[in-house]
Protein backbone atom coordinates (compact mmCIF):
# COMPACT_ATOMS: atom_id res chain seq x y z
CA UNK A 1 0.00 0.00 0.00
CA UNK A 2 2.28 2.51 1.10
CA UNK A 3 4.65 2.15 -2.24
CA UNK A 4 1.13 3.01 -4.13
CA UNK A 5 0.92 5.99 -2.15
CA UNK A 6 4.54 7.03 -2.76
CA UNK A 7 4.44 6.06 -6.86
CA UNK A 8 1.43 8.49 -6.80
CA UNK A 9 3.45 11.00 -4.64
CA UNK A 10 5.94 10.89 -7.36
CA UNK A 11 3.73 11.46 -10.15
CA UNK A 12 2.38 14.61 -8.11
CA UNK A 13 6.12 15.27 -7.71
CA UNK A 14 6.71 14.82 -11.70
CA UNK A 15 3.69 17.25 -12.27
CA UNK A 16 4.94 19.95 -10.46
CA UNK A 17 8.45 19.82 -11.33
CA UNK A 18 7.53 19.88 -14.95
CA UNK A 19 5.20 22.58 -14.52
CA UNK A 20 7.78 25.18 -13.08
CA UNK A 21 10.43 23.81 -15.37
CA UNK A 22 7.80 24.87 -18.58
CA UNK A 23 6.82 28.07 -16.85
CA UNK A 24 9.80 29.29 -14.97
CA UNK A 25 12.36 31.75 -17.31
CA UNK A 26 15.66 30.90 -14.92
CA UNK A 27 17.78 28.53 -16.22
CA UNK A 28 19.07 27.63 -13.00
CA UNK A 29 15.55 26.79 -11.36
CA UNK A 30 14.32 24.53 -14.46
CA UNK A 31 18.03 22.51 -14.00
CA UNK A 32 17.50 22.34 -10.17
CA UNK A 33 13.67 20.95 -10.76
CA UNK A 34 14.79 18.66 -13.17
CA UNK A 35 17.63 17.10 -10.58
CA UNK A 36 14.52 16.74 -8.21
CA UNK A 37 12.32 14.95 -10.80
CA UNK A 38 14.91 12.40 -12.01
CA UNK A 39 14.38 11.27 -7.82
CA UNK A 40 10.67 10.62 -8.91
CA UNK A 41 11.64 9.08 -12.26
CA UNK A 42 13.73 6.64 -10.23
CA UNK A 43 11.50 5.74 -7.70
CA UNK A 44 9.10 4.72 -11.03
CA UNK A 45 12.04 2.65 -12.50
CA UNK A 46 12.87 0.81 -9.92
CA UNK A 47 9.33 -0.79 -9.40
CA UNK A 48 10.21 -2.46 -12.18
CA UNK A 49 13.71 -3.02 -12.48
CA UNK A 50 16.46 -3.48 -9.55
CA UNK A 51 17.16 -1.03 -7.46
CA UNK A 52 20.73 -0.48 -9.07
CA UNK A 53 19.76 -0.17 -12.38
CA UNK A 54 16.95 2.89 -11.20
CA UNK A 55 20.32 4.21 -9.26
CA UNK A 56 22.28 4.43 -12.61
CA UNK A 57 18.94 6.32 -14.70
CA UNK A 58 19.04 9.03 -11.35
CA UNK A 59 22.70 8.89 -11.57
CA UNK A 60 23.42 9.56 -15.37
CA UNK A 61 20.40 11.83 -15.50
CA UNK A 62 21.85 13.78 -13.07
CA UNK A 63 25.38 13.75 -14.72
CA UNK A 64 23.54 15.34 -17.66
CA UNK A 65 22.65 18.23 -15.67
CA UNK A 66 25.85 18.57 -14.33
CA UNK A 67 27.22 19.30 -17.73
CA UNK A 68 24.54 21.31 -19.13
CA UNK A 69 24.82 23.66 -15.89
CA UNK A 70 28.62 23.59 -15.57
CA UNK A 71 28.41 24.84 -19.57
CA UNK A 72 25.78 27.39 -19.13
CA UNK A 73 27.49 28.78 -16.03
CA UNK A 74 30.88 29.35 -17.94
CA UNK A 75 28.95 31.22 -20.62
CA UNK A 76 27.77 35.30 -20.67
CA UNK A 77 26.01 35.87 -17.58
CA UNK A 78 23.56 37.61 -18.90
CA UNK A 79 20.44 35.16 -19.18
CA UNK A 80 19.85 34.13 -22.97
CA UNK A 81 16.75 35.57 -24.74
CA UNK A 82 14.19 33.25 -24.88
CA UNK A 83 12.70 33.33 -27.95
CA UNK A 84 9.17 30.99 -28.59
CA UNK A 85 8.33 29.82 -31.68
CA UNK A 86 4.15 29.28 -32.72
CA UNK A 87 3.12 30.15 -29.30
CA UNK A 88 2.48 33.21 -26.65
CA UNK A 89 4.99 33.41 -24.09
CA UNK A 90 2.14 34.21 -21.40
CA UNK A 91 2.88 31.83 -17.79
CA UNK A 92 -1.13 31.43 -18.13
CA UNK A 93 -1.13 30.15 -21.28
CA UNK A 94 1.90 27.26 -20.46
CA UNK A 95 -0.04 26.41 -17.15
CA UNK A 96 -2.94 25.96 -19.33
CA UNK A 97 -0.94 23.42 -21.64
CA UNK A 98 0.10 21.51 -19.14
CA UNK A 99 -3.14 21.52 -17.56
CA UNK A 100 -4.30 19.84 -20.95
CA UNK A 101 -1.39 17.18 -21.67
CA UNK A 102 -2.28 15.96 -16.83
CA UNK A 103 -6.05 15.57 -18.16
CA UNK A 104 -4.85 13.41 -21.37
CA UNK A 105 -2.41 11.15 -19.36
CA UNK A 106 -4.73 11.03 -16.96
CA UNK A 107 -7.70 9.87 -18.91
CA UNK A 108 -5.36 7.72 -21.38
CA UNK A 109 -3.40 5.60 -18.51
CA UNK A 110 -6.47 3.67 -17.57
CA UNK A 111 -6.78 2.36 -20.65
CA UNK A 112 -3.44 1.66 -21.25
CA UNK A 113 -3.06 -0.62 -18.09
CA UNK A 114 -6.27 -2.35 -19.29
CA UNK A 115 -4.41 -3.15 -22.45
CA UNK A 116 -1.05 -4.11 -21.04
CA UNK A 117 -2.05 -5.07 -17.26
CA UNK A 118 0.76 -4.90 -15.12
CA UNK A 119 2.51 -1.86 -15.90
CA UNK A 120 1.04 0.15 -13.04
CA UNK A 121 -1.70 3.05 -13.39
CA UNK A 122 1.36 5.32 -11.31
CA UNK A 123 4.12 4.34 -13.92
CA UNK A 124 1.62 4.98 -16.86
CA UNK A 125 0.54 8.43 -15.53
CA UNK A 126 4.03 9.56 -14.65
CA UNK A 127 5.83 8.57 -18.01
CA UNK A 128 2.52 9.81 -20.18
CA UNK A 129 2.69 13.39 -17.71
CA UNK A 130 6.82 13.37 -18.52
CA UNK A 131 6.26 13.09 -22.25
CA UNK A 132 3.61 15.42 -22.66
CA UNK A 133 5.38 18.16 -20.53
CA UNK A 134 8.87 17.67 -22.32
CA UNK A 135 6.60 17.74 -26.20
CA UNK A 136 4.83 20.71 -24.61
CA UNK A 137 8.37 22.13 -23.87
CA UNK A 138 10.12 21.69 -27.17
CA UNK A 139 6.67 23.55 -28.90
CA UNK A 140 6.94 26.77 -26.56
CA UNK A 141 10.73 27.73 -27.52
CA UNK A 142 13.70 27.30 -29.67
CA UNK A 143 16.79 27.99 -26.94
CA UNK A 144 19.04 25.42 -26.95
CA UNK A 145 19.04 24.65 -23.03
CA UNK A 146 15.52 24.01 -22.66
CA UNK A 147 15.54 22.13 -25.97
CA UNK A 148 17.68 19.99 -24.27
CA UNK A 149 15.55 19.76 -20.88
CA UNK A 150 12.47 19.19 -23.20
CA UNK A 151 14.33 16.31 -24.80
CA UNK A 152 15.93 14.74 -21.13
CA UNK A 153 12.10 15.07 -20.32
CA UNK A 154 10.60 13.02 -22.93
CA UNK A 155 13.26 10.72 -22.80
CA UNK A 156 12.51 10.16 -19.18
CA UNK A 157 8.93 9.33 -19.78
CA UNK A 158 9.81 7.13 -22.34
CA UNK A 159 12.06 5.27 -19.68
CA UNK A 160 9.16 4.99 -17.11
CA UNK A 161 7.10 3.23 -19.62
CA UNK A 162 9.71 0.99 -21.13
CA UNK A 163 11.48 -0.03 -17.72
CA UNK A 164 7.78 -2.09 -17.27
CA UNK A 165 7.80 -3.94 -20.25
CA UNK A 166 11.86 -4.79 -21.06
CA UNK A 167 14.27 -5.27 -18.17
CA UNK A 168 17.51 -5.88 -20.61
CA UNK A 169 20.70 -4.74 -18.99
CA UNK A 170 22.24 -3.75 -22.59
CA UNK A 171 18.80 -1.49 -23.79
CA UNK A 172 19.05 0.20 -20.24
CA UNK A 173 22.40 0.53 -21.01
CA UNK A 174 21.87 2.22 -24.22
CA UNK A 175 19.49 4.84 -22.98
CA UNK A 176 21.59 5.84 -20.21
CA UNK A 177 24.14 6.52 -23.13
CA UNK A 178 21.30 8.15 -25.21
CA UNK A 179 20.99 10.59 -22.21
CA UNK A 180 24.81 11.48 -21.67
CA UNK A 181 24.82 12.04 -25.42
CA UNK A 182 22.28 14.41 -25.46
CA UNK A 183 23.79 16.16 -22.65
CA UNK A 184 27.24 16.36 -24.23
CA UNK A 185 25.22 17.17 -27.67
CA UNK A 186 23.32 20.49 -26.00
CA UNK A 187 26.93 21.60 -24.05
CA UNK A 188 28.13 21.89 -27.38
CA UNK A 189 25.78 23.30 -29.11
CA UNK A 190 25.67 25.97 -25.99
CA UNK A 191 29.58 26.65 -26.45
CA UNK A 192 28.84 26.68 -30.22
CA UNK A 193 26.00 29.39 -30.25
CA UNK A 194 27.89 31.49 -27.78
CA UNK A 195 30.74 31.57 -30.32
CA UNK A 196 30.66 35.07 -32.24
CA UNK A 197 30.08 35.18 -36.03
CA UNK A 198 33.28 37.15 -36.70
CA UNK A 199 35.56 34.25 -34.61
CA UNK A 200 34.15 31.98 -36.69
CA UNK A 201 34.97 33.77 -40.03
CA UNK A 202 38.67 34.26 -38.85
CA UNK A 203 39.30 30.82 -38.04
Amino acid sequence: MWIEVISWAAVVLIFITATTALTNRDWRVSLGVLAIQYLAVAWLVIRHLPIAMGSVKLIVGWIAIAILGMTRLSLSTTDSQESDSFFPRGGFFRVALMGIVTLAAVGASPRIEAAIPGLGLPVITGGLLLIGAGVAHLGVTNDLLRVTLGLLTVLAGFECLYAAVESAILVNGLLAVVNLGLGILGSYLLIAGSVPLATLEEE
